[in-house]
């Protein structure tokens, strides 16, 4: 989709009948029938619903693929070379070829890979939930996100090179949600890797800086997000604290973290004694990074967006086609190939 939003032509090869698992994944379903799921990731696209145990339709894809400058797949090790469409072969033939394979857990794996499992393997639940709870998923696919992040910018990366990559193994891309899942640990990673110590659920909070975390307001809660120093003193002056700019202790991040119960505490009981508007507007004037705690509808009515297609891309991608209907494309495709994305 976000290689579409950017002008590409996309046409997605769906299973006859049923298409898109994700076309089922509701309620919530539109007037029409179709799944929010399916509507929020699949737009400007073509469908050609394809049965690739068939000798023409596989012959169909083939011919598509000839003239494609990229092809993404995420089917399980060995199943495309069963159809005859293995990627090293078609990569041969066309020497302008990029191919990505995205898998659960890798190319040599034959897991399949769904979000939430990723989510569990990778570590992001052992560190992400209160202290003391469940460990927790985060509340949305975010593996599946990050790993499409991951393709588009690869793909684009081959895209640039493609006139000096001549050799079709280096034209095939291959990606794993666990592998992207595990690369955005980023820091936690890191801390892990030079402390030695396996890392730790914070809740709201953070494991490197102080004060970090969510506070309640008198009507509803606010996050604090101090980064420096400086930023500490701005931030207790703001909320009438003079005397934590002043203790010693708490003058570096380094002691905050040592003291950190004390220096949440005194926010904490003070937070809860007005409405966050009052606070927002104090800690804003001072440049303290802050923000009120919005449902996803209040989130929403800051940006464009739309039931049908989705959250508007960033400039410069656009919205061209409204996500398909299941084959809604197919005899256009079948009759004119890829002029058809030009219709």
């Amino acid at each position: 989709m976000m290689l579409g939003d950017l002008g590409a032509d996309v046409i997605k090869i769906e299973r006859p009948l049923t298409g898109d698992d994700t076309r089922g994944w509701g309620p919530p379903f539109d007037a029409e029938g179709r799944s929010a799921y399916f509507l929020a990731v699949n737009r400007n696209k073509l469908s050609v619903a394809a049965d690739l145990a068939s000798a023409g339709e596989v012959a169909l894809v083939r011919d598509l693929i000839a003239g494609a400058d990229v092809v993404v797949d995420n089917f399980t090790r060995g199943t495309l070379e069963r159809w005859g469409l293995a990627p090293l072969q078609l990569l041969e033939a066309n020497p302008r070829l990029i191919w990505c394979t995205i898998s659960g857990f890798g190319t040599t794996s034959d897991r399949s890979g769904y979000d939430f499992v990723v989510q569990a393997e990778s570590g992001w639940m052992a560190i992400s939930g209160e202290p003391h709870g469940e460990p927790m998923k985060v509340g949305v696919a975010l593996a599946d996100v990050l790993a499409g992040k991951d393709a588009a910018i690869a793909i684009l990366a081959a895209l640039a090179a493609r006139h000096a990559t001549t050799d079709a193994t280096s034209r095939h891309l291959t990606l794993s949600l666990y592998q992207s899942a595990v690369a955005a640990l980023v820091n936690v990673a890191q801390n892990v890797l030079v402390s030695g110590h396996e890392a730790s659920r914070w809740g709201n909070a953070h494991p490197n800086l102080v004060p970090y975390e969510l506070f309640d307001a008198l009507d509803r809660p606010i996050v604090i997000a101090v980064g420096s120093d400086a930023q500490f003193a701005e931030c207790v002056c703001a909320l009438g604290l003079n005397a934590l700019a002043e203790d010693d202790r708490y003058r570096t991040n380094a002691g905050r973290l040592v003291h950190r119960d004390a220096v949440v505490s005194a926010i904490r009981e003070r937070v809860r004694t007005q409405p966050a508007a009052t606070w927002l507007a104090r800690l804003e004037a001072a440049r303290v990074p802050c923000g009120v705690v919005k449902p996803v509808l209040e989130a929403l009515h800051d940006v464009e967006a739309s039931p049908l297609t989705g959250v508007a891309p960033l400039a410069p991608g656009t919205v061209r086609r409204p996500p398909p209907r299941l084959n809604e494309h197919g005899d256009l495709v079948r009759t004119r190939g890829w002029a058809a994305c030009d219709a």
